[in-house]
């Protein structure tokens, strides 16, 4: 088994670490001050990753992206996380969803996404359907040779900013072995549609300048040109897609929390009372070597499932096993570096205190840990019949 990085990765993970380090880092304090980016210090961030050649990096050649493997991108992701999510969305990963698109929608959808002249985002969650992608009651009827959209999503990320949002709805229903089930599917609509309007979502705790939004959609027209990825297809792409999600929110959790580590460790080092450095202490030498562990273990997690994507092997048990513990892994280290500080490490003069609040959504989006503990539980379980 190689653990190491070729030259190539390794140059990709500095470059990434200096431009997060370089054009990040400067703006954190202010955007969670203020709760907003500046739309053009946005475009800046995004021009400059264009620049180096960064932009899409998810997407592969033919389309214009980098064409990075999925080990290699969980790296990007990974040093990604070390930074404001307000600000690293702005590093453009369009939805992988938007391979799925056809004719003329590759020229108004994927390849303006990919060239970063469009920005989208995806629209699953309602208020009363969350982990239950079934339940959803946002719905599609055809009329004619349209479909007439009408519903609520909420906790949509970064809608304002977007050109165009990825809305799925119930189109239909079928008999399962489970008894009746909706019949999914995926729908490009564009921000001026008729019909659709985006709203402001909720104030959150976490991310502050990564906004959710509301959206409505009430008698919206659409052609059936409008439909990504095939009638009824919408729950078996979005499954595809929230795959890699789920191994970007592990990843990121891995750099956020090395990031809080590194902190906490340079203090222990230096911060003395009576009379030596506070890491001499078990109390505190013991704290760091637990978070170091956890921390090295959920990043092995996390780029072992990454590189079973590129093999080719079953990696869903793997997926979620990472993004379950990575996240709860952050809420740990994140509390306990803030331990290390003392009451310094609650001040606004630090990012602890942000890191520690940006924690704990990790567990919630992109499966809840309670929705990854059934996973994995059902994939060990299948083979017994059980």
């Amino acid at each position: 088994m190689d653990f190491g990085l070729s030259e190539e990765q390794q140059m990709i993970v500095k470059t990434v670490r200096d431009f997060v380090e370089t054009e990040i880092y400067p703006h954190e304090n202010e955007v969670e001050r203020t709760g907003v980016v500046p739309r053009e210090l946005g475009e800046e961030i995004k021009r400059k990753c264009i620049e180096l050649g960064f932009y899409a990096c998810n997407f592969p050649e033919e389309v214009g992206g980098a064409g990075l493997d999925n080990l290699t991108f969980t790296l990007v992701e990974r040093e990604l996380g070390r930074g404001s999510l307000g600000l690293t969305t702005y590093f453009g990963r369009p939805s992988g969803i938007l391979m799925a698109c056809e004719g003329e929608q590759r020229e108004r959808y994927l390849l303006p996404s990919v060239r970063g002249e469009k920005f989208d985002s995806l629209a699953i969650t309602e208020p009363d359907a969350g982990s239950d992608m079934r339940g959803m009651k946002c719905s599609a009827r055809p009329d004619g040779d349209d479909w007439v959209l009408n519903g609520t999503k909420h906790f949509i990320s970064h809608a304002d900013i977007a050109d165009f949002v990825i809305v799925f709805a119930a189109t239909g229903e079928e008999e399962t072995s489970k008894g009746t089930k909706k019949k999914i599917t995926a729908f490009l609509v564009d921000r001026d549609t008729p019909g659709f309007e985006i709203r402001k979502g909720y104030d959150s705790v976490s991310h502050r300048g990564y906004h959710n939004c509301i959206l409505t959609f009430t008698d919206c027209r659409l052609p059936k040109s409008q439909i990504l990825g095939g009638l009824h297809q919408g729950f078996d792409i979005a499954n595809q897609w929230l795959s890699g999600t789920r191994l970007t929110v592990a990843a990121t959790s891995v750099g956020r929390a090395r990031r809080a580590f590194d902190l906490a460790l340079s203090y222990a080092a230096e911060r003395k009372q009576f009379g030596k450095p506070i890491g001499a202490n078990q109390g505190v030498s013991f704290k760091l070597a637990d978070m170091i562990t956890e921390i090295d273990a959920a990043e092995w997690l996390t780029l072992s499932a990454a590189w079973r994507i590129d093999q080719g092997l079953p990696s869903n048990r793997e997926i979620s096993s990472a993004k379950l513990y990575a996240s709860e892994m952050l809420a740990r280290v994140t509390d306990e570096a803030i331990q290390i500080f003392g009451g310094m490490g609650l001040m606004d003069d630090l990012p602890l205190a942000r890191f520690w609040r940006d924690a704990r959504v990790e567990r919630i989006w992109d499966g809840t840990s309670e929705i990854h503990r059934h996973i994995i539980s059902r994939d060990l379980l299948r083979p017994f019949g059980a």
